[in-house]
């Protein structure tokens, strides 16, 4: 297996982009990771996508999107792994750089959730579950993470304000992201008064759903000039993993076993562990989740990573900072195009260029995209 960098990455701001088409956002986020990578042509594109064959009732984004952004000929596929669709892509591309079959390979993760509204958006999202058991009795994503947050403040007899920490935390990041939907903290008063929108949690407890396009072009550093590899950041983890479509089908609904697999099978192919990482990208499509996963990994014991938050040890400049740049909740939610999002974050925060939220120093970072309630977990670690 050859050694895989990222040489370039790119980004739209992620909102409800009602001006723009999904193939604009598509090439935006490819023209700005070429161009960081200077200009580089690659050899094949991989993208993440959740919604559009059904909300922008547009498949074969392949050949959409790379006969939009000036790359015909080259080849050209689409990933589906719910909402870690982008993070998906993005193992796609690296075993395709890492086997040698390709040189250059561009990641894309793109969403365009405004193409539709009402009902019908909340139900093509819902086929992330099980449709039988779950989608076809009314079931939402954000239904079950409430169930799920339901169940553990019940076995850890944690009050409600233990889920507040997580929004605080991903709003007050959020708040130094340019590129963030969201772009103000918030006090703790202002999240207890909020609404609830599936008991427990509230408005702030759950990512709200957008726009948005991120890419990452992938190369070998063999391909770079001196100036580009002191740039580069370099992939030396990937793993997949996955459990039970349906929640119900588990032993333990509060065990997140398919990020635990994923998360330590990439740190062990890195040659680390995880609480070696300078900054964790963890997955807060609900709070809940957020914490379900630094527990998974790791970095909490089972049902205490909410007094570790409220103790500020996940802060920007705490002990393993998450959700650096606001995380799902803060930056918004594009679904399918998230978990390239994640890895375009950490790129910079290890490149030293995250602005006002830098951390001193970042040079290991660990990202981890979920589909559903971990039903499919997808792990990288990035290293400068």
């Amino acid at each position: 297996m050859r050694e895989v960098v990222i040489a370039g990455v790119g980004q739209t701001p992620v909102g409800e982009h009602w001006e723009l088409s999904l193939r604009s956002l598509a090439h935006r986020a490819l023209s700005a990771a070429r161009k960081d990578a200077g200009d580089m042509r690659p050899e094949a594109l991989y993208i993440g996508n959740l919604l559009a064959p059904v909300l922008s009732h547009q498949a074969n984004l392949g050949s959409l999107v790379a006969g939009n952004s000036g790359l015909e000929g080259i080849e050209a596929v689409t990933v589906e792994a719910g909402e870690a669709s982008g993070a998906g892509a993005l193992r796609v591309g690296y075993l395709a750089v890492a086997s040698g079959l390709i040189d250059c390979a561009l990641v894309l993760g793109v969403e365009k959730y405004t193409d539709a509204v009402g009902p019908q958006t909340e139900a093509a999202v819902s086929q992330v579950l099980d449709m039988d058991y779950e989608g076809m009795q009314g079931l939402t994503p954000s239904g079950l993470a409430g169930l799920v947050a339901q169940r553990y403040l019940y076995e850890t007899g944690a009050p409600r304000s233990a889920l507040m920490p997580l929004a605080l935390i991903a709003h007050e990041n959020g708040a130094g992201n340019p590129n963030a939907m969201y772009r103000k903290a918030i006090k703790p008063a202002v999240y207890e008064n909020a609404e609830v929108t599936a008991d427990p949690l509230n408005m702030f407890d759950i990512a709200p759903y957008a726009d948005g396009a991120a890419a990452v072009l992938l190369t070998t550093p063999e391909k770079l000039s001196d100036a580009q590899r002191d740039r580069a950041v370099r992939v030396t983890g990937s793993a997949v993993s996955i459990d039970t479509l349906a929640l119900h089908d588990r032993r333990d609904p509060l065990a997140f076993e398919a990020a635990r697999r994923a998360a330590a099978a990439a740190c062990a192919q890195a040659g680390v562990l995880p609480g070696e990482m300078d900054l964790f990208e963890t997955w807060d499509s609900s709070s809940i989740y957020a914490l379900l996963t630094l527990e998974a990994v790791g970095l909490a014991p089972r049902g205490e990573a909410w007094k570790l938050a409220q103790a500020g040890e996940f802060s920007l400049r705490g002990r393993m900072p998450i959700l650096t740049l606001g995380g799902n909740k803060a930056r918004g939610y594009p679904l399918g195009a998230a978990g390239v999002y994640q890895v375009v974050e950490a790129a910079l925060q290890l490149r030293g260029e995250a602005g006002a939220n830098q951390i001193p120093g970042a040079k290991r970072a660990l990202t981890l995209a979920l589909g559903g309630p971990a039903s499919t977990a997808i792990a990288h670690v990035l290293e400068r």
